[in-house]
């Protein structure tokens, strides 16, 4: 499972295999970088917060995206320092912004199940000043809660939301609700593609939307691409929406604008 710290949609260019010790050297020679990609409310398209991606500048092969090395780094065990090294660099870039905008950050099971995680959480908050109300770490559905759940709730412990991200795609969804409080459900981007050309993934839309109103646990769609997707998607009731449509993943830099005081909107 492509996890820690920066998945995002299918469909990424094909790389020659990459090497452990490239990545080990990527990581000394300063070559990772975030990306940020926004959220937004449904119905009025206000601004709410933006997931962190990590991105490798590879000085042959160019940008490199995460579906291509994270499972190395899965594999490899190098995981654990990336996503240790994505957590302050989010916190970091994140905490002078003058809106409260939350913070989203994908991590391993690997990174929950290592003893020092919590203590990782909250180096990477004392040292940025970041209030820890703003932070969400989002875990897969697939993700096992065994070994995981103790540092999941040392998390919440702390003020910080727990997402649980790609819902609808595993099988063990309502079993993991019924076993752990989550913040936000994250709507499987497949059904968001297929919502408008299949019953079945309409069908499954509304129940994850129904779902999550009946727990009262509000849901972002992950992959809106079209207006037609948003539209139907707002209809629905669903509180988020995050995709290309609203914004494709950038430096914080081309944000900048939208990093204020005041709320700000993107364009409908």
């Amino acid at each position: 499972m492509p996890s820690a710290a920066l998945r995002e949609p299918p469909a990424e260019p094909a790389f020659p295999p990459l090497l452990e010790w490239e990545l080990a050297a990527a990581a000394a020679r300063g070559q990772f970088r975030l990306e940020w990609q926004p959220k937004v409310t449904a119905r009025t398209r206000e601004l709410v917060g933006f997931e962190a991606l990590l991105r490798w500048h590879h000085p042959q092969l160019g940008l490199i995206p995460p579906g291509s090395f994270i499972p190395l780094a899965e594999r490899s065990g190098a995981i654990l320092g990336l996503g240790e090294w994505v957590l302050h660099a989010a916190c970091r870039e994140a905490a002078p912004w003058a809106r409260r905008l939350r913070v989203a950050v994908n991590v391993s099971p690997l990174q929950l199940q290592h003893p020092l995680f919590a203590r990782q959480l909250r180096d990477a908050l004392g040292q940025s000043g970041l209030d820890p109300s703003r932070l969400e770490l989002e875990v897969t559905e697939d993700v096992s809660l065994e070994g995981c759940e103790a540092a999941l709730r040392e998390a919440r412990a702390l003020g910080v939301g727990v997402a649980l991200d790609d819902f609808g795609s595993g099988h063990a969804s309502l079993g993991v609700l019924r076993r752990f409080p989550f913040d936000r459900l994250k709507l499987d981007r497949a059904y968001v593609a297929e919502m408008g050309r299949s019953r079945a993934a309409a069908a499954i839309v509304r129940a994850v939307i129904g779902l999550g109103k009946e727990l009262g646990v509000p849901v972002t769609a992950e992959g809106v691409e079209t207006e037609a997707q948003a539209a139907a998607l707002a209809e629905l009731s669903c509180q988020e929406l995050q995709g290309f449509l609203l914004g494709r993943p950038r430096p914080i830099a081309a944000y900048a604008g939208l990093l204020g005081g005041r709320a700000a909107m993107l364009a409908a």
